[in-house]
């Protein structure tokens, strides 16, 4: 993998005066917490975050998995994109709600769905079931592998109410829309926003956002991933972990609109 540049270097390299930076939370902004529902608040995070959105050549959005509630408690700053549930509801730079599929028509799904998963995980140690309104997701953390295995694939026998598809990555498995697809909210905000020739770049840790890497790469953008890992991805280049994620950010304060 090839460590990336500074945002400053990325603009010349692409010869872009103006960039639209699409950044994932957890794993990427923030290490993971065993419990994803007990994050909270970071006051660093939120101030380099608030003087990067004060650059007029720098747009900023947040793209997580997260419930847009949670990630908009995480993040509170007006103007800018923050988009939860994978982009399926969205806060606008304007402060405008926007859900790009009707919540009370999919919910019902997920109801049959949730309390088989959370049986499979009861008195198992390690595990937890996250209700994410429009999805749920259990996290495997157990410590034998086996027992982690086995809860997957019996997670993986439901029958998979209409509207839904399975998504699973390693010690994790999700229920979900198909529109809930990072590169679909990358794409979205793009053509809703129209800050014209600005570079798009993504910046995220896991699988999911292997989406958003396609997305800003098809329309000339960068990705970069974050991982102390070298493994097969659509990104350009790589951050090792969120601490490095910061100090790259911390950087852009330096451009001048």
């Amino acid at each position: 993998m090839i460590d990336s540049p500074s945002l400053q270097q990325l603009m010349k390299i692409y010869q872009k005066e103006r960039a639209f930076l699409f950044l994932d939370y957890d794993g990427t902004l923030a290490r993971f917490a065993p419990n994803p529902d007990v994050v909270l608040p970071d006051s660093e995070l939120i101030d380099i975050l608030c003087k990067i959105n004060k650059l007029e050549n720098i747009k900023l959005a947040i793209i997580s998995g997260r419930r847009l509630d949670h990630i908009r408690s995480l993040v509170p700053i007006d103007g800018i994109w923050l988009a939860g549930s994978y982009g399926l509801e969205m806060i606008n730079s304007s402060g405008n709600e926007i859900q790009l599929l009707e919540f009370d028509n999919l919910r019902p799904g997920l109801e049959i769905i949730k309390p088989t998963w959370q049986a499979l995980i009861d008195g198992r140690e390690g595990f937890y079931l996250e209700d994410k309104g429009w999805s749920l997701a259990i996290h495997a953390n157990g410590s034998d592998i086996q027992e982690v295995n086995l809860v997957l694939a019996n997670a993986r026998r439901i029958d998979v109410p209409k509207g839904f598809h399975l998504k699973s990555t390693y010690k994790f498995i999700e229920i979900c829309p198909p529109k809930a697809d990072k590169g679909v909210a990358v794409e979205y905000i793009l053509n809703s926003e129209k800050f014209n020739d600005a570079l798009p770049i993504f910046i995220g840790d896991d699988p999911r956002d292997e989406e958003a890497f396609a997305a800003v790469h098809s329309i000339g953008g960068v990705g970069i991933i974050v991982t102390e890992n070298d493994r097969e991805t659509k990104a350009t280049y790589s951050m090792r972990r969120p601490e490095q994620v910061r100090n790259w950010l911390r950087v852009i304060n330096q451009i001048k609109p």
